[in-house]
């Protein structure tokens, strides 16, 4: 599937050269579309950079790409998903779990407790239609209790406060920064999370609201990523329609294809992108490919 829509794009990069391009130039640009239907590469279609960017940064009159540039999208907005991509956890949530309730009797090991988080999480809570609602807690505390199999309210509002405060949480290397320029060079931002109320807490803790020109959670739209609703949100909380805007997030399922079904593009963190530098040069390129890889 790959082979086709190179060789397809490579035909489109052929009828954006301007007339008078170097049959040299055009001969490149075949000869690297060709390079990309097989092999490793063919694994992502990040892949077709080496045929697509030096076009779109060609400066000589000569050999300036023209329907390209009409073809391609021009961001102004940068969506970015918190837990997993931002953020992660500062240590592992089941020693983090395990700590607070061993205070009060829980005697489970740590691969126990993760289990059981595992099954808690991914099991549908009948309470409600979102798992966050307002500060997310009586999600929260099910999930704790069916963890650790302690019901000790006091014991939970530990642990829910521990979750509370920034320092349980470390930034993405280099995200600040290149979060900074990107801000700087013009783009609107914004967080789209499934989080509860805690999240804003959390990102003045870690110095990241500045950072940001919305910040969108589930709990507060009432609605959780994929569902296309949290994404528009956040768009016209930018001012934005979906098609100039990129989301950044690590799930297949809630970010890249929940992104699309709003009209925004997406890139799968880990796997399109790997560092926020990364993103930072996609966007200044404009090259809006994601991940083209089945889902497990």
């Amino acid at each position: 599937m790959l082979a086709s829509r190179v060789g397809g794009f490579s035909q489109l990069l052929l009828s954006s050269l301007a007339p008078s391009a170097t049959l040299t130039a055009a001969t490149r640009v075949l000869d690297s579309a060709a390079a990309l239907t097989s092999g490793p590469s063919c694994r992502s279609f990040a892949a077709a950079e080496p045929v697509w960017d030096p076009l779109w940064r060609q400066t000589e009159p000569l050999l300036q790409p023209t329907n390209l540039r009409e073809f391609q999208p021009r961001f102004k907005g940068l969506l970015v998903d918190a837990a997993g991509t931002l953020l992660s956890p500062s240590e592992p949530a089941a020693e983090v779990y395990l700590r607070y309730a061993r205070k009060y009797g829980c005697d489970l090991s740590p691969l126990e407790v993760l289990q059981r988080f595992r099954a808690a999480y991914n099991t549908p809570w009948g309470q409600s239609t979102i798992r966050y609602v307002g500060d997310g807690r009586p999600f929260w505390r099910h999930i704790v209790f069916q963890s650790t199999g302690c019901c000790s309210d006091e014991m939970f509002e530990e642990l829910y406060d521990h979750y509370a405060r920034g320092d349980s949480y470390k930034v993405a290397p280099g995200a600040i920064e290149a979060l900074r320029r990107i801000r700087d060079a013009g783009y609107k931002t914004a967080v789209v999370s499934n989080f509860d109320t805690r999240l804003w807490r959390i990102l003045a803790d870690l110095r990241l609201s500045d950072l940001f020109d919305a910040v969108v959670v589930s709990a507060e739209v009432q609605a959780e990523k994929p569902n296309p609703v949290i994404f528009e949100a956040a768009c016209a909380a930018l001012g934005l329609p979906p098609e100039q805007c990129v989301h950044v997030g690590d799930d297949r399922r809630n970010d890249l294809y929940g992104a699309r079904d709003s009209g925004c593009f997406a890139w799968l963190w880990g796997q399109d992108v790997f560092t926020f530098a990364e993103v930072e040069r996609r966007l200044a390129t404009r090259n809006y490919f994601d991940s083209l890889t089945e889902a497990p």
